[in-house]
């Protein structure tokens, strides 16, 4: 079984919460939700995905579709 680390970053200043799957160049790009960007590299694979105004998600689940290429 492969594993695979994630980095997670949160920012309580700027209330923005950042998940890596990997490390490599790409840009975020917007989803569904206002809140939440993807981290794509130049081939759309998903890198991870950041979702701003964290504290404002209390009641029900934040939901975003990530879209895959392949």
């Amino acid at each position: 079984m492969e594993s695979k680390s994630i980095k997670v970053w949160f920012d309580p200043e700027g209330d923005f919460l950042e998940v890596i799957f990997e490390n490599k160049p790409g840009f975020f790009k917007e989803t569904d939700n206002d809140l939440v960007m993807e981290k794509v590299d130049e081939d759309g694979n998903i890198l991870g995905f950041s979702v701003q105004q964290v504290s404002s998600v209390k009641k029900k689940p934040l939901e975003a579709v990530l879209q895959v290429s392949g």
